[in-house]
């Protein structure tokens, strides 16, 4: 087991060895492409309110270049010689420039690709894919990257690329190349695969325990990042609420109230109907008529207080804690306002309100 260069056809190799002098030649100029297509895709998010964590990029090595051009098809008919996949790799090669654009969660893969998509006059999109498409749907695994192949529009550095190149290359300005945008978590398990499955210094030591090691990775890092866009999207619903402009201003309907609940307490949701209408009705004595008015009263620290002073034999249910929440902030007002002709109720509140009288004079 060797390298495509290592098992090449001794007929194929001469012009394999003059396209890699050639492409050894010409290097320096493609470097400089490199070097502005980073900056040129760094400098899309400058105005945008994504930033990614890095943009980096590089120039293909003289020895990756090697063996990519070495690359062989099998003959269609048996017996003939085989053919080099690429024929002119250093016009048919798309990776010899390549840029990745490093982003912290899954959704903003795609908002990164839709900036870099919208930049027409700079470039024109050849080809854009999903890479973990075909693992989704073949029931594998393998890290979610975003790959586009991008090629320039009358590129200046690209020009002086192609003028070193010489004929019989026009000089157009037009090159293609890859932008790869992927997750950060992504990225460190890519890398750390491709040093150890494509690098590896003897290959004839790779063992299928090695596979089944980075599929279980893989599976893992997908819970994770699964996990990391949940925690994002409640935060961002969360936020919303603090919007007394906005999501902070919508009504306290009993629907809204489960809603707001299940998001910030979802570990306290043990009621066994879906009428919050109870809910609606205490709040309202208060005058609390808004989201924003009942995310400000379910702060963690206050509940954790009520939890207490209170020592509940077992866990309230959400009536019974906003019940108690409330009791809290307002003492015996909330008594006044909501206990009514009701003793037994009247009496409850009265002996809770004195719980928390206590716990608060010796905490």
């Amino acid at each position: 087991m060797g390298t495509h260069w290592d098992r090449l056809d001794d007929q194929l190799r001469p012009a394999v060895e003059a396209s890699t002098k050639q492409f050894e030649r010409v290097r320096p100029e493609l470097e400089a492409v490199t070097r502005e297509m980073r900056t040129t895709i760094r400098d899309i998010f400058q105005e945008t309110e994504l930033k990614p964590l890095f943009v980096t990029a590089r120039t293909k090595t003289v020895a990756s270049f090697r063996e990519k051009a070495s690359r062989t098809l099998q003959p269609a008919v048996a017996g003939d010689a085989p053919t080099l996949e690429y024929p002119d790799p250093l016009r048919d090669m798309h990776d010899m420039v390549g840029v990745r654009v490093i982003v912290s969660l899954p959704h903003e893969i795609r908002e990164a690709a839709s900036l870099i998509k919208r930049q027409r006059s700079e470039f024109d999109i050849r080809a854009d894919r999903e890479k973990d498409i075909g693992s989704i749907e073949s029931g594998t695994y393998g890290y979610s990257s975003r790959h586009l192949l991008i090629r320039t529009i009358q590129n200046s550095a690209v020009k002086r690329f192609q003028e070193a190149l010489g004929e019989p290359t026009r000089p157009n300005g037009s090159h293609v190349f890859e932008v790869q945008i992927r997750t950060i978590l992504a990225h460190a398990w890519s890398e750390i695969e491709h040093d150890i499955r494509f690098k590896a210094s003897n290959p004839r030591a790779w063992s299928p325990y090695f596979d089944r090691q980075f599929t279980a990775t893989a599976a893992m890092l997908e819970t994770v990042e699964s996990t990391f866009s949940e925690l994002h999207e409640r935060y961002e619903t969360v936020t919303g609420y603090w919007d007394e402009e906005g999501e902070g201003a919508a009504p306290l309907t009993p629907r809204r109230i489960r809603e707001v609940w299940q998001t910030l307490l979802p570990h306290v949701d043990r009621k066994s109907d879906d009428d919050w209408g109870w809910a609606a009705e205490l709040l309202a004595a208060h005058g609390l008529k808004t989201t924003t008015d009942l995310v400000d009263l379910l702060q963690a620290e206050v509940i954790t207080r009520v939890r207490e002073a209170l020592e509940h034999r077992y866990s309230p249910g959400p009536d019974r804690l906003l019940d108690d929440v409330l009791l809290w902030r307002f003492g015996k007002r909330h008594i006044e306002l909501t206990a009514g002709d009701d003793n037994h109720r009247r009496e409850s509140l009265l002996r809770r309100y004195r719980q928390m009288e206590t716990f608060r004079s010796t905490s």
